[in-house]
């Protein structure tokens, strides 16, 4: 976990990632571990007053220091997933009574989507993965009420990532949350038409922006940043976007970052019209996206560096013909995270889960791949690897 710390705390052993304020212009070489309190006064007499350490990396010198709950390490990955899902499951089911509301002429009962945004920012904060690999190995059935939880998710992790104050992100997570909303206007024969859509099809699907720009105004106490959010997901900097067909200058970043969301989490869910995309693809198509001027290319890297080139949650096949879940990233070494191998392709059959850290093992990925391909349950796995802890 990555938490911030005064520079008086900082002590022998801990892993610092970055400065975060300073009196002084001081840069970091790299990140790395404090070996010794030279280098902790050196940083003092540079002016350094905060830091970012990752609690992860921490060596024995550092472990007494006393660190509150909400950063404390959190456990592997697979075992937080049960506490994901059901604040997933949770926020789904606050998204359905939202569009039955708009449905039946109600008002959107904001309080309820501002504590679940609270408790989604908390456990992000906490074990930002969790949460993605629910995204990741969720059931895609339910792709509007999914959608629109998932790229709140997205939007509260790559905030987080850019370091964005949480009243920021609070905000940001309730207009992700909402952004889809105007869908509900949207008749289901077109909404949901497996096959390619007519002109006019496409111009009242381009509406559902349109009705929820009104519907969110139409809220008591939403902020006019969640509505800017909500508003901007389908502007392009080229203005190729709609419906108000703005360009780079009237974009801000908070709506620039919510089109890569809701991008990205559309090309990874399956759809009426065809099957999702692995993570590799969907990150090529976004980076084609960006060189050809509809998304912002800088902060389309951020975002793929923010996931992860093999985000949690996702599955591989190893060199060694075993399938494994991708458990956590290697900062240094993306290519390579840690995983933990689980299946035997040859065998065709489950084996003693093994956790690998590829970055220090002669295995390697062969390539991303999904259940289906090799006639698996991503739940069933799920439940094995819970069971195998």
């Amino acid at each position: 976990m990555i938490i911030k710390i005064s520079i008086n705390d900082l002590k022998k052993g801990h892993f610092v990632v970055d400065i975060v304020e300073q009196h002084g212009t001081y840069n970091l070489t790299r990140a790395g571990h404090i070996k010794n309190d030279v280098v902790i006064n050196n940083l003092k007499a540079k002016g350094v007053v905060s830091l970012l350490i990752d609690t992860t990396k921490t060596i024995d010198d550092a472990l007494s220091v006393a660190i509150p709950d909400l950063y404390k390490q959190p456990g592997p990955v697979i075992l937080e997933v049960s506490k994901a899902k059901k604040l997933f499951n949770e926020a789904k089911k606050l998204q359905q009574q939202v569009f039955l509301d708009v449905k039946q002429g109600r008002t959107i009962n904001i309080g309820p989507v501002i504590e679940a945004t609270k408790q989604t920012i908390s456990a992000i904060f906490k074990n930002p993965d969790a949460l993605i690999c629910v995204i990741n190995i969720r059931n895609k059935n339910e792709y509007l009420l999914e959608h629109s939880v998932s790229v709140s998710v997205l939007m509260t992790v790559f905030a987080r990532f850019l370091k964005m104050d949480r009243k920021i992100i609070q905000q940001l997570a309730i207009g992700a949350f909402l952004h889809d909303v105007g869908k509900i206007k949207i008749p289901d024969q077109i909404l949901n038409k497996p096959g390619k859509l007519t002109k006019e099809e496409y111009r009242l699907i381009q509406q559902h922006v349109n009705h929820a720009i009104n519907i969110i105004k139409a809220t008591p106490k939403i902020s006019p940043l969640s509505l800017e959010v909500a508003a901007l997901h389908h502007e392009r900097l080229d203005g190729s976007g709609y419906p108000l067909k703005l360009k780079q200058a009237d974009i801000s970043n908070y709506g620039a970052m919510i089109a890569i969301c809701d991008v990205f989490d559309a090309l990874t869910a399956d759809r009426c019209y065809r099957n999702s995309y692995s993570h590799i693809k969907a990150f090529s198509i976004l980076r084609d996206l960006a060189f050809q001027g509809k998304l912002m290319p800088r902060l389309v890297d951020l975002f793929i560096k923010c996931l992860g080139v093999y985000p949690v949650g996702t599955l591989v096949e190893l060199n060694s013909h075993h399938l494994a879940i991708v458990e956590s990233r290697n900062q240094d070494d993306p290519i390579n995270p840690k995983v933990r191998c689980f299946y035997n392709i040859e065998k065709q059959r489950y084996i003693m889960a093994k956790d690998l850290d590829l970055a220090k093992e002669a295995d390697f990925i062969l390539r991303g791949v999904k259940a289906k391909e090799f006639n698996l349950d991503m739940n069933r796995i799920i439940e094995f690897l819970l069971l195998e802890g």
